[in-house]
């Protein structure tokens, strides 16, 4: 079976959890660090990932393989702009952040292919085509 394994974020303590629950329901967070929401499935011929990742521009993103590493990341770059008016509260967040996912052996690094589509990024990562042995009757002489 393939394997697709992900860094998973981990919380600290339960007063960690319960003095963030509030501030973390639009995406993971430890230590300050920003973890947006990812979604995987497995079809017949790929696997998916979807990232949670709204109110960004697609030229931002950085996806990298290395050494079966694949590597999402998110530099936010901040324009300066004089602000006229005051937050009372702002929950948008565009902060930076890096994913990293093991990648099988199965899955076929050339055609890896994604795309930034209504808040979500999307990336499909093929499986390599199993070379199939094909049954073969052999003619007795």
């Amino acid at each position: 079976m393939t394997t697709l394994k992900f860094n998973q974020p981990t919380l600290k303590s339960l007063d960690y959890f319960l003095d963030n629950l509030l501030n973390d329901l639009p995406a993971s967070r430890t230590n300050n660090t920003y973890f947006p929401a990812v979604n995987i499935w497995e079809t017949n011929d790929n696997y998916q990932l979807e990232f949670n990742v709204p109110g960004r521009k697609k030229e931002d993103f950085k996806i990298t393989v290395d050494k079966n590493i694949l590597t999402v990341s998110f530099e936010k770059n901040e324009e300066q702009k004089e602000e006229t008016k005051q937050f009372i509260k702002r929950e948008f967040i565009a902060q930076s952040f890096k994913r990293s996912f093991t990648l099988d052996e199965k899955i076929n690094i050339d055609s890896i292919d994604a795309e930034y589509v209504n808040g979500l990024l999307i990336l499909s990562l093929p499986k390599k085509e199993e070379v199939k042995v094909q049954p073969k009757e052999i003619a007795i002489k």
